[in-house]
């Protein structure tokens, strides 16, 4: 089934689909009749039944509401240091099928991709697109939102807002089920680029409230770090 977003609450019994919604909708080549999903943004998930369609809108007749129960009972943020090359698209798309609540992008001491301001909001762009297209293929009741890139000294400062932060360094650190005896509500997770991070970023982040952990013996890509660090807390936590 079509899985889709709005940008407003739906109150009626009957919704008007406009914008890319609607075009994508033409490109599914739907019919009239065919049942979709509208995911608002409180995430009430209304099952609909198409009843009309054109260039520019849908009409749809709304068939039941309820709370969508597809979402992680935990946040997580991901501070991710930038890879080389169109590494950051994967990792996004794969950390919204595993159902990260938000992603933050950062430069860190031993990043080698380091884009211009321009080339950065341009990447910010694409990347929050890539977000919104996994959410609808994973059936997420939110769309993960994509930070815009800082340096890593602010990202230490934004993750003091989350209950819990875990290190992920490759000379080691506690397992995430030692860190994670019980469930926080969020957790933000640090992930470095190729090269990893350097001693003083550590130390930096472990004096601001972070706990350092390991992936195991063997060191993981860049590319896959994020996904097994965040596959190993939705299942520590039983959203797995």
């Amino acid at each position: 089934m079509a899985w889709f977003f709005t940008e407003n609450e739906i109150t009626a019994d009957f919704f008007t689909i406009s914008g890319e919604n609607a075009k994508h909708i033409k490109v599914l080549r739907m019919r009239r009749g065919e049942a979709l999903t509208l995911v608002t943004p409180c995430k009430i998930q209304c099952e609909c039944e198409l009843i009309s369609l054109d260039d520019n809108c849908a009409e749809v007749k709304v068939v039941s509401k309820q709370p969508c129960q597809n979402e992680p009972d935990v946040a997580v943020t991901l501070y991710q240091a930038l890879p080389k090359g169109d590494k950051m698209d994967y990792i996004i798309q794969k950390c919204v099928e595993l159902g990260v609540s938000r992603i933050v992008p950062m430069i860190s001491e031993r990043c080698v991709s380091r884009p211009d301001e321009k080339t950065l909001r341009k990447k910010q762009e694409r990347w929050q697109k890539i977000a919104l297209q996994a959410a609808m293929q994973s059936r997420r009741g939110i769309i993960p939102e994509v930070g815009n890139c800082v340096r890593f000294k602010k990202a230490v400062e934004l993750s003091c807002q989350n209950e819990k932060t875990i290190f992920f360094y490759e000379l080691g650190g506690e397992s995430v089920k030692k860190l994670l005896p019980d469930k926080p509500k969020s957790i933000g997770i640090f992930i470095g680029s190729e090269g990893g991070f350097s001693p003083e970023e550590v130390d930096l982040a472990v004096k601001n409230g972070a706990q350092t952990a390991t992936l195991g013996k063997r060191i993981l890509r860049a590319e896959t770090a994020p996904l097994a660090a965040l596959s190993i807390i939705m299942y520590q936590t039983d959203n797995f």
